[in-house]
């Protein structure tokens, strides 16, 4: 004989008392139940129980561990981003002075988004997309969201296969690009081996004018770019587009059973990377001139704090190291058990973002200062620009120059970046999976992940063309991070000005047990929005011609970035006008649609059923007592159990319908 929750049929209820927030529950005075003496209304589970049904709901997976979870999530903000742009990006607004307005936007803006998007996912159990049954007219932030996080995901996965290209490349018994080639480098070319001083003594000409063999073999044996501009598409780059292959097969190998192949990765996504950046430092830091490259790099020049441009750098670099805004967080979160603890969990990643964005800091600039001494010239003459031509320009030439193995650090150094790719674009992409797999419950979900990841690839060609870094710059700039300042902009708005920062925070606290203090509320309703607001216009007051290396983009590209960032944002009037129209079937007049869109629906609440009666108890004793929102005060986890065999006999013997599905 069956147990009570295998026998639970498909459909399953949860109703609740009169003046609860989510309209879409009824009453229990018109379900004809009056309230005990108190003036309480007992909330009941009722559920339909016939024998020998089967359930046929799709249980959501779960990380197999708390562990997984934080790993994959270091994983996800500690990327790309934390080793090629921050260094620059600190040193280009102030050098050591940068650290104060970059923490404090880490305070008031980065550590609240993730820690709210964190909640918004746990305590929904859904993805970036079904989460908006808290307020279904912003449904197109999700979709929006979503558009921006496949841009990124289609250039990301195409950097992860230029790591890949260099990665086999190290293991030659000599590097590469620390010759110049026959075929493909230029009178100018300068290898490892040779003075600088003394070739410009010889041929009469200056130091500036000879770029290193590193430099030429990125740009013309590797991208084989095309200095002409974006006028026409080549065809892609054989070898280049096999990397890009085989980044995505391994992609699919993490991502095709979904958080339980994905926590697995974690553990080597998130922990191998610091092995290598504490090698690279100590190897760095024995190096001559490496102390010249710190102090380059810390140096504080506090006249830049003065400068409106250096904050909207700090506040672009949070949302890139952090990933906030792209929906991921969101998606990790809903694989959670409803009571993890993500307020710790909010503080744990972002401390260890920032500390991993300085630890590369020094990496890089003890090496750069090496290279500027081998070089005999300035360290700021080295720098020549963060992202790519770090990655695999200046750090690949000081790896050429190290006297004993430098084939060895090489593997190490490309494999680095190749598993903190990994780690961020497996949690982009799992984002897009989600959406798919929460619309589309019966598709499975190894099918759906190999359909994306074909997709990716397929697009991903274009990228490994000649014009590709033109098309990468564009996606970059319109695809991934103009529409996102907006995107978070209306994410905030709906949930703590039209749900109520009252009720999220009570959501807060039904389900981590702790009230919700003043310093986040602050940020959440009114920090975040305005300076948003603010930093967004500013940057397109200040926003120059995109440039390749020397070559702007014509008005016609940068025109069609603007019609991928139109289309983004054009997806949430679309999908309000949409939720309009379905909500007027059911309402008496077109103004009561529009007020029931904005309205949480009845799915906005734990999807287990025995959650559901808890949450409805708590809203009842909220109303009864009036209890104030305080500072942080942890209070006693409320214990829960999803065995249906605790129930009461009154409970089983209620018989009402309800879709379960997420």
């Amino acid at each position: 004989m069956k147990s009570p929750i295998q026998s639970v049929a498909d459909k399953v209820v949860f109703w609740r008392g009169a003046g609860t927030i989510n309209s879409g529950f009824e009453s229990s005075e018109q379900n004809g139940k009056a309230p005990d003496k108190n003036g309480a209304v007992e909330g009941r589970v009722e559920m339909s129980v016939a024998e020998g049904t089967e359930n046929t709901e799709k249980t959501r997976q779960q990380w197999s561990s708390p562990v997984e979870f934080l790993l994959s999530c270091i994983a996800m903000s500690v990327g790309l981003g934390n080793v090629w742009r921050f260094p620059f990006v600190a040193l280009e607004n102030g050098g050591g002075a940068f650290l104060i307005p970059y923490i404090l936007v880490l305070m008031f803006i980065g550590k609240p988004l993730y820690y709210m998007e964190l909640c918004l996912g746990q305590f929904s159990s859904s993805g970036s997309v079904k989460v908006w049954d808290i307020s279904p007219a912003f449904r197109g932030v999700g979709y929006g969201q979503a558009f921006a996080t496949w841009a990124v995901v289609t250039y990301y996965v195409s950097l992860m296969g230029l790591t890949v290209f260099y990665f086999f490349a190290s293991f030659s018994s000599v590097l590469p690009w620390s010759v110049c080639g026959a075929h493909w480098s230029t009178d100018n070319c300068i290898d490892s081996t040779m003075n600088v001083t003394e070739k410009a003594m010889i041929t009469g000409k200056n130091v500036s004018e000879f770029t290193t063999a590193a430099e030429e073999y990125f740009s013309r044996e590797v991208l084989k770019l095309d200095n002409t501009g974006l006028h026409s598409l080549d065809l892609p780059e054989w070898r280049l587009a096999l990397c890009l292959l085989l980044s995505w097969v391994i992609l699919y190998v993490v991502l095709a059973k979904g958080v339980q192949s994905a926590g697995k990765a974690a553990y080597f996504t998130a922990l191998f990377p610091y092995v290598v950046l504490f090698i690279m430092l100590i190897r760095g830091s024995l190096l001559s001139g490496a102390d010249k490259g710190v102090l380059f790099f810390i140096k504080p020049r506090w006249e830049k704090l003065l400068e409106p441009s250096v904050w909207y750098a700090a506040v672009d670099q949070s949302f890139f190291s952090l990933s906030v805004g792209f929906g991921s967080i969101i998606m990790f979160a809903s694989y959670n058990d409803f009571r993890h603890n993500v307020y710790r969990d909010a503080a744990i990643i972002s401390v260890t973002d920032t500390l991993t964005s300085l630890l590369a800091g020094f990496t890089t600039f003890a090496i750069l200062g090496h290279l500027a001494e081998k070089l005999e010239i300035d360290v700021s003459e080295v720098v020549k620009g963060g992202g790519t031509s770090l990655a695999f320009i200046s750090y690949p030439d000081v790896l050429s120059r190290f006297d004993w193995v430098p084939q060895l650090f090489a593997v190490l150094f490309f494999l680095m970046l190749f598993t903190l790719g990994v780690g961020s674009a497996s949690a982009l992409t799992g984002c897009i999976i989600t959406i798919i797999c929460d619309a589309f419950p019966k598709l499975k979900r190894w099918l759906v992940t190999l359909v994306v990841c074909a997709a990716g690839f397929l697009l991903g060609l274009f990228y490994v063309t000649p014009q590709g870094q033109y098309i990468l710059e564009l996606i970059n700039y319109y695809g991934g991070g103009f529409i996102i300042f907006i995107l978070v902009v209306f994410e905030i708005a709906a949930v703590h000005w039209v749900y109520g920062i009252n009720n999220f925070c009570r959501d807060i606290e039904f389900m981590l047990g702790r009230k919700t203090g003043w310093y986040w509320k602050f940020c959440w309703t009114l920090l975040i929005p305005i300076l948003l607001s603010v930093i967004f216009i500013y940057s397109q007051a200040i926003a120059k011609p995109i440039k390749v290396g020397s070559h702007t983009l014509s008005p016609g590209v940068i025109g069609f970035g603007i019609f991928l960032a139109v289309i983004a944002c054009l997806l949430v009037p679309l999908f309000f006008s949409l939720e309009v129209v379905r909500q007027r079937s059911s309402s008496d007049s077109l103004l009561d649609a529009l007020r029931n869109s904005f309205k949480a629906t009845s799915e906005w609440c734990p999807k287990d059923p025995t959650l559901r009666r808890e949450y409805h108890q708590f809203l009842q004793r909220q109303r009864e007592e009036q209890e104030p929102q305080g500072i942080d005060n942890p209070m006693p986890t409320v214990e829960s159990s999803a065995n249906l065999s605790n129930l009461n006999s009154a409970s089983k013997d209620n018989i009402t319908d309800y879709n379960t599905s997420v």
